[in-house]
């Protein structure tokens, strides 16, 4: 079983409209299901596709089947709702899951007479317009088979491969007995396709505002690099050739972007070809530019870890802090706290900095050797402080 879990993305603002709608869903199964478990109540407010009433379209977004129903809807909406709300805003966001909501409900009516409840059209919608607009973005995904794990995938290949083809086209066809389970699976396509469009046309039109991470601009520099390739395949052809003028001004509505954010992009583009070298020296150059800069987890880490290895201690210790600033609760976090006490202890030499990241690890390492090794170190690091009283500042 894959379980999304968390993403890379950190919020501006408190997303209050995103948790004003899971509160909302919980607090009526609550009312509805635990309190007076009456389902009469639900029949009436659920959409019946056969003859619906326009209040309908609303009211069955808020009602659930069973609490596995309400936990699966609202974890994803938790995950995927508060990044979406905080690029949208509130109100239009609430706006925006409501009329997800409708349109799914509205093609699901299309297709089928059955009645229908639950708030995975709307939520489909929402997980579809994270993907507009964090297209590069890592999710945290728990593995729960033999195993219990966590690991990170591109939002590009979870979304598209696993959630909206795999659970909703392929495995359905797959195993028939899924058809007749009572999953609405044309709301959720219908939901999707709303959740993809609907923001992909307010980013076109500015209705919604750009930058540099949405999928327009993802796809922007894309054709870019394919027309610079271009452009090189076909300068040995007109080497020769005689010159013709220069090309006229090309129209670009997509708006520039920032130093900051051009040095951030540099050094995601040199990750994923797998140049470190490059890329640490890029990051370096971010971090000058403002030292709060950081990158998603896995390329944050990752630079850390480089740097770490070249013996660069100075710096593998600031990507390190960084790292614990913008994810101080990832499932590693205690692993970090574990390096950073090292580096500080062995090769800094800041040892009261050093007890306070091995303190903070041994609060969370499971591991009996990693444990004997923070244990050993955290005693060296506060011999040196009780006979020094502290370290030099990094």
């Amino acid at each position: 079983m894959l379980i999304p879990i968390g993403t890379d993305v950190r919020t501006r603002r408190v997303p209050i409209g995103n948790w004003l709608l899971v509160a909302m869903n919980v607090g009526i199964f609550l009312v509805l299901d635990v309190l007076l478990g009456s389902p009469e109540i639900k029949r009436e407010f659920m959409l019946n596709a056969a003859t619906p009433s326009l209040g309908q379209y609303i009211s069955y977004q808020f009602l659930h089947g069973d609490f596995v129903h309400l936990a699966g809807n609202m974890l994803f909406l938790w995950i995927f709702g508060n990044a979406v709300c905080d690029r949208m805003g509130s109100l239009p966001y609430v706006l925006f899951y409501l009329a997800g909501g409708v349109f799914a409900g509205m093609v699901f009516a299309s297709r089928s007479e059955n009645p229908m409840l639950g708030a995975s059209g709307s939520i489909a919608a929402v997980t579809t317009a994270f993907l507009v607009l964090y297209p590069r973005v890592h999710i945290t995904v728990l593995l729960w088979m033999i195993i219990v794990t966590t690991f990170q995938v591109p939002a590009m290949i979870l979304i598209v491969i696993k959630i909206i083809l795999w659970d909703n086209v392929i495995a359905p066809s797959l195993d028939r007995t899924a058809m007749s389970q009572q999953i609405a699976f044309s709301a959720h396509l219908g939901g999707y396709a709303f959740g993809f469009l609907v923001p992909l046309l307010l980013l076109l039109v500015g209705a919604l505002p750009r930058n540099q991470f949405d999928l327009l601009a993802v796809y922007k520099r894309w054709r870019q690099r394919a027309n610079w390739t271009d452009d090189l395949r076909g300068a040995a052809r007109d080497a020769a050739r005689p010159w013709r003028g220069a090309p006229g001004p090309h129209a670009d509505d997509e708006p520039p972007l920032s130093p900051l954010a051009r040095q951030r992009e540099n050094v995601l583009d040199r990750l994923a070809e797998h140049d470190l070298v490059e890329a640490s020296r890029l990051y370096l150059q971010l971090a000058a530019l403002a030292p709060g800069a950081t990158l998603p987890r896995q390329q944050q880490l990752d630079i850390a870890n480089y740097l770490a290895q070249q013996a660069r201690h100075r710096e593998a210790a600031h990507a390190y802090e960084a790292y614990l600033d913008a994810y101080p609760a990832a499932p590693d976090a205690a692993k970090v706290h574990l390096m950073l006490g090292l580096i500080y202890n062995r090769y800094l030499h800041a040892h009261d900095k050093a007890v306070a990241h091995l303190r903070a690890a041994l609060d969370g390492i499971d591991f009996e050797s990693q444990r004997s090794l923070a244990l050993g170190e955290l005693r060296e690091a506060m011999g040196h402080v009780a006979n020094t009283g502290g370290g030099p500042a990094c």
